[in-house]
């Protein structure tokens, strides 16, 4: 007989990014007009948050000590644990657009297809579309 216990029913995922102490309303306001999300709480208590039109939230916690990654990775330096891809349409426009608002080009580039962007607080993050590598 099977002892497994049954698999809970998790009906919301919410990704919460660290950032910097004082850094949260920024890192929220950067997403927001990224991807468009409503800023639906504003900078308190060390934390804000975004959600997208169907429910999904990015939130974004302010760590004491925080270390931004480094990308691509350097020994002896924090890594990414993760990174978010965003496909778009038109890749150029999208790169302007993301610089616009407080983004930073990646020093290296890896792809033709995709751009590795690093956001304010130092996190990568790519903007990629669907054409096929050469």
């Amino acid at each position: 007989m099977d002892k497994t216990p049954q698999r809970p029913n998790i009906y919301k995922i919410n990704t919460v990014i660290d950032c910097a102490a004082g850094q949260a309303d920024e890192i929220g306001t950067f997403y927001s007009k990224l991807l468009g999300w409503q800023f639906t709480h504003p900078a308190s208590n060390g934390w804000s948050a975004i959600t997208s039109p169907t429910g999904a939230v990015y939130a974004f916690q302010e760590i004491e000590d925080y270390a931004p990654p480094v990308w691509p990775s350097q020994k002896g330096h924090p890594g990414q644990m993760m990174h978010l891809d965003y496909y778009v349409e038109d890749l150029q426009s999208a790169v302007e657009y993301a610089l616009s608002i407080g983004a930073t080009m990646a020093s290296e580039q890896f792809f033709h297809s995709s751009r590795t962007l690093l956001d304010p607080a130092g996190h990568p993050f790519c903007l990629d579309t669907d054409e096929p590598e050469p």
